[in-house]
Order: C-alpha cells, then sequence, then structure tokens
C-alpha cells in the first residue's frame, strides 16, 4: 500500500486533490510554486504558504486503510526557503471521517509529525500521537533543520510498539512507544505501604566527635581601626564620645565547624521499594490506527514562503526510503547548485550597489 501526494501536477489536478478550511475566512492562501531556487522547475513545486502572519488549512482525502499488523511510514518534505522565524512545517494525518470544509487547529489527529520554529528555543521535530481521545507528545527532543533547503522528513510506526524518524533518510531517533510517551500509567510505582527505617543512616559524612575548636578560635569580625585618630575639631559635648571606626579583623576565621569523616554507620541512599502499579494495563495495540483518511497541513506562519511536497503514506519501508531518494534525492544536488549561485548573485549585486553608492 502506497499512498504519495506529488504536487508538481497541473494547477487543476492540484485544486481537486486538496481542499481548503472553510472554517475561518481569513486562511492564509496557498500557491503552487517550486520557490526562488529549485532542483527542477516542475518536479519541485510543491504547496508554499503565500501571506505573513496567517494560520493555514487545507487538507487532502484517501481511501481509508488501518495500519494493524503492518509499518506506517508518513513522510514529506518541506523547505523554508524565507528563513523562517516562527512557524510551523509540520503534517496532520487525521481519521477518514474528518470534515475537511471543517478542520482547524482542534480537530481530531491520529498523528502529527514535522518541523517546528520559533525563534532560538524551539526548533524541534513534532512527534505526537493520539491515544483514546489525548495528545501525547513525545519525552524526547528532536531537532530539527533550519536552513533554507528542502529536507525530506519520516516517521515509521512498527508493529512492535517501536518507531522511527528520519531527516534526509537518514536516522535521527528511534526506541519504543511506551517507553518514549506517557501513553500508559507507569508499570511500577513506588510501593505506598514502605517507609525509611527510622534507624536508616544515609549520611555519608558525619562531625569528627574527637575535634574540638581550638582555644583562641573566637574572635570579634570586626574590631576598631586602631590607626584612627579623633579629629582634632571633634566637639564630645556636640558630637558625643568619640569612636574609632570599626574595620574587618584580620584574625576572625569564622564559625568554627568540626572536620567531616566518613560515617561507619552509613547504609546508601535508601531506595523507594517498587511495586507492580495495579493501573497499569499492557496495551499493544498503541501503534495501530484503523481508519486513517486524510493528511493534511493545520499551521501558523509568522513569515510565509515554505513549500510542502512529495507526500507519502506507506506500509513498506523500503519503498518509502526509495521514493524519498526518487524525489527529494534526485533534485537535492542541483537544488543546492542553484540556492549557491542564487546567493552569490545576491551577494554581487549587493557589491555593484555598493560601488553606485561610494
Amino acid at each position: 500500500m502506497q499512498i504519495s501526494l506529488n504536487c508538481s501536477v497541473a494547477p487543476y489536478r492540484f485544486l481537486t486533490r486538496w481542499a481548503e478550511s472553510k472554517h475561518k475566512s481569513d486562511y492564509g492562501q496557498w500557491k503552487l510554486s517550486a520557490g526562488k531556487f529549485y532542483g527542477d522547475a516542475e518536479l519541485d513545486k510543491g504547496l508554499q504558504t503565500s501571506q505573513d502572519a496567517r494560520f493555514y488549512a487545507m487538507s487532502s482525502r484517501f481511501e481509508p486503510f488501518s495500519n494493524e499488523g503492518k509499518d506506517l511510514v508518513i513522510q514529506f518534505t518541506v523547505k523554508h526557503e524565507q528563513k523562517i522565524d516562527c512557524g510551523g512545517g509540520y503534517v496532520k494525518v487525521f481519521p477518514a471521517d474528518l470534515d475537511q470544509a471543517e478542520m482547524h487547529g482542534d480537530s481530531q489527529y491520529y498523528v502529527m509529525f514535522g518541523p517546528d520554529i520559533c525563534g532560538y528555543s524551539t526548533k524541534k521535530v513534532h512527534v505526537i500521537f493520539n491515544y483514546k481521545g489525548q495528545n501525547h507528545l513525545i519525552k524526547k527532543e528532536i531537532r530539527c533543520k533550519d536552513d533554507e533547503h528542502t529536507h525530506l522528513y519520516t516517521l515509521i510506526l512498527h508493529p512492535d510498539q517501536t518507531y522511527e524518524v528520519k531527516i534526509n533518510n537518514e536516522k535521527v531517533e528511534s526506541g519504543s512507544l511506551e517507553e518514549d510517551w506517557d501513553f500508559l500509567p507507569p508499570k511500577k510505582i513506588k510501593d505506598p505501604e514502605a517507609k525509611k527505617p527510622e534507624d536508616w543512616d544515609d549520611r555519608a559524612k558525619i562531625d569528627d566527635p574527637e575535634d574540638t575548636k581550638p582555644e583562641d578560635w573566637d574572635k570579634p569580625e570586626n574590631i576598631p581601626d586602631p590607626d584612627a585618630k579623633k579629629p582634632d575639631d571633634w566637639d564630645e559635648d556636640m558630637d558625643g564620645e568619640w569612636e574609632p571606626p570599626m574595620i574587618p579583623n584580620p584574625e576572625y576565621k569564622g564559625e568554627w565547624k568540626p572536620k567531616q569523616i566518613d560515617n561507619p554507620n552509613y547504609k546508601g541512599a535508601w531506595v523507594h521499594p517498587e511495586i507492580d502499579n495495579p493501573e497499569h494495563t499492557p496495551d499493544d495495540s498503541i501503534y495501530k490506527y484503523d481508519n486513517i483518511g486524510v493528511i493534511g497541513l493545520d499551521l501558523w506562519q509568522v513569515k510565509s514562503g515554505t513549500i510542502f511536497d512529495n507526500f507519502l503514506i506507506s506500509d513498506d519501508v523500503k519503498e518509502a526510503e526509495e521514493f524519498g531518494k526518487e524525489t527529494w534525492g534526485a533534485t537535492k544536488v542541483t537544488s543546492f547548485s542553484i540556492y549557491f549561485a542564487h546567493l552569490c548573485s545576491f551577494v554581487l549585486a549587493s557589491e555593484v550597489a555598493k560601488l553606485y553608492l561610494i
């Protein structure tokens, strides 16, 4: 099974494949474009955001299916050629009963996956799964690409309840669904009946009982300045009794504390014993979604210009990798070359402009 939505098609086919949400009247407008630089003018055409500071909502429907007992691969490319400062670059996979005309930010989805950038602090890949009506965020931090080039994002769900995240066909994260998301209550909990024994000594060091404070230890913190002299014009009747100013005492040693020694009764840190959590019920179907039928773009962008393309939903990991090579991989080298040529032309034009300004 493979569902691919490549946007390098005639405009009318693009319009029939994708449906814009009518939930709000001020959603941003999409256009079909390969952008300012590309590897192939036709093959690299994708869905591009075109208006700044807007929400965007568009989706495409396909034949519903279940990933029970099979891998689920969600893959697409995204290019932030506008030097994005804050905005989403992710996709959402919805159940087939989604009303596309009413799709919005609170519409229930199965999976949300892809990059999200906002300032310097947020540059991550979202991997959010809906489980029993609740959205669960991954507990790991996966950094996304934040340059102006096209990047291939791939999420793979396996029936053995494991996952993989790839960027540009290279694995950047993997693990267990149950361990990396809080879908279920923990398997173990602290035994509520267990308490640290009263005689448990968890002090690694103790005061040396043989150590005593030296007799000459106690000295005042401040002393009168021995070099100070009463001013000649000091009038005790008017000014009161003269007192020399205080200065730090060079012999002051601070509070005395006995030296520390190893505690002969030290038992180590007490570890609270754990028991099986009665609230934990294993579920070997966390990975499974029974009615997958829509892929959508539901996001906010401060600065527009992001291009999405090469959408793929498949149950064949190898096939997805090959599709990535045939689409993103086939034009990336040329795209890089054109990007640098575009950049050099911009720099050269800037230098020429400077000459005219001199």
